[in-house]
């Protein structure tokens, strides 16, 4: 029905000429004494008939011409040509107009992925070559003898080591595809790992952690988790009130599958913030209030999640802190996203 209202549209100029010529006959036929002896009605109805049938033909040729074409503007450009499409002469300018234009675009679009890829491979070259002097400094650290001082610059290298492994997975993130191995990985130890890389921060805090039956493996990538693991934890710390608990406990859920939840007393989220605290660069009502807040974390842990088939879920409350939970997929959802 559309497409017949779409034609009638389209040839308003024929319906308007042809009521023009219709009208033209009813006068020359009152004035004209001579016309008198033929019925009006007659010419009328052979004329409507006639313009009816020739619309109707128009609309069934056009339309099908234009479904097959349409049908296969997926294929490219070139393939098309080889198609038996009957183009008139008309449609067959607007082709070449837009086969032109659609290799320009092409060809811009060719080179901005380029120039994109030239731009990423540039800067994780540059996060491998900051790596280094940060590992060196880290080490020259266990020598500082001023305790005060050693934590105070272990907490400020811990920021920058934290901002760097950031934009690493962050230009990373978009071929996550190619870089993710999905195998058994051991929970224990990926956790444990993350709060140790994040004990200079905690013990400057007095942060403490309460991990209970905290077992099992999962199948996930084990980098990438470890990434995840290193958000949440990061964001618990620095939104967690001094000298108070991070709880991390799993458990296996109703339909089966691991949930490993992290819980913080921190000054929690607001219910109008939760929506939308995964994207990107939102840092929230309370996130505002703090200048170390740059609404990245939870983007691109939720984003390198959800590649790798787990769920993050958040429950919170202002002031009274947040559980994050991670879902694990189970072996059949596995299944799927190894098929991809």
């Amino acid at each position: 029905m559309t497409l017949l209202f779409l034609f009638i549209r389209e040839r308003l100029a024929w319906l308007g000429f042809f009521l023009f010529i219709v009208v033209m006959l009813n006068v020359l036929f009152m004035l004209d004494i001579g016309l008198n002896s033929v019925s009006i009605w007659y010419v009328n109805s052979s004329l409507f008939v006639s313009f009816t049938l020739f619309f109707s033909w128009r609309y069934v040729v056009e339309v099908g011409k234009l479904k097959d074409f349409l049908g296969n503007m997926n294929s490219q450009m070139d393939e098309l040509h080889k198609m038996n499409l009957t183009l008139s002469p008309f449609q067959t300018i607007y082709f070449r107009e837009m086969e032109d234009i659609f290799f320009v675009k092409n060809s811009e679009l060719n080179q901005a992925k380029v120039q994109l890829q030239e731009y990423a491979d540039e800067l994780l070259a540059w996060v491998h070559e900051v790596k280094a002097p940060l590992t060196a400094i880290n080490l020259m650290l266990e020598h500082v003898d001023d305790v005060a001082l050693r934590q105070k610059l272990e907490h400020e290298w811990l920021r920058l080591h934290l901002l760097v492994d950031q934009q690493l997975h962050q230009t990373r993130l978009h071929s996550i595809e190619k870089d993710n191995y999905l195998t058994a990985v051991e929970l224990k130890s990926i956790v444990y790992k993350e709060i140790r890389a994040l004990k200079a921060w905690c013990m400057e805090k007095g942060i403490g952690f309460e991990i209970d039956t905290l077992s099992g493996t999962v199948m996930t990538d084990g980098k990438w988790l470890a990434f995840i693991v290193r958000q949440i934890l990061s964001n618990a710390i620095k939104y967690s009130p001094e000298n108070t608990e991070i709880t991390i406990f799993t458990e296996i859920d109703a339909t089966g599958a691991t949930r490993l939840h992290i819980q913080d007393v921190g000054i929690g989220i607001l219910q109008e913030d939760l929506p939308r605290i995964f994207q990107k660069s939102y840092t929230g009502t309370i996130g505002r209030e703090s200048t170390q807040s740059t609404g990245m974390g939870l983007y691109l842990a939720n984003n390198a999640a959800q590649k790798i088939g787990i769920r993050i879920d958040v429950q919170s409350k202002a002031g009274e802190g947040s559980l994050f939970t991670l879902r694990f997929p189970l072996q059949n959802e596995y299944t799927k996203l190894k098929g991809r």
